[in-house]
């Protein structure tokens, strides 16, 4: 059983930059997959960025250039630094956990944490 929680959302203007956290507690960190999601109202869960365990990265082409998505496996943590932040960004940002293969669907991945908002004023 993985936990995880979000940190670092919050409200900033566009143009601006938020790091969001992803803190993890039980089971082997290192083997999991790390996706970050994000929900706005009224929309359906999109993926935003994944990072395996062995370091390789996928970001949604909406996001590409702007966020960067990494991990630090002895803080059993993974980040997403957003700059270049637009009001479209506005959502909850969830992270999510699965084992050996990366995917971007949202119901493959078995554990979630709570979200953390982001909200992006013009």
């Amino acid at each position: 059983q993985v936990e995880l929680v979000e940190s670092g959302g919050g409200l900033v203007q566009a143009g601006g930059s938020l790091r969001l956290s992803c803190a993890a507690s039980g089971g082997t960190f290192s083997i999991y997959i790390i996706g970050w999601f994000r929900q706005a109202p009224g929309k359906e869960r999109e993926f935003v960025a994944a990072i395996s365990s062995t370091g390789s990265i996928y970001y949604a082409d909406s996001v590409k250039g702007r966020f960067t998505i990494s991990r630090d496996n002895a803080k059993n943590t993974v980040y997403l630094q957003m700059n270049s932040l637009k009001p479209e960004d506005t959502a909850v940002y969830y992270c999510a956990a699965r084992p050996l293969v990366v995917v971007r669907t949202p119901a493959d991945y078995d554990y979630w944490g709570q979200g953390t908002q982001v909200t992006v004023s013009s």
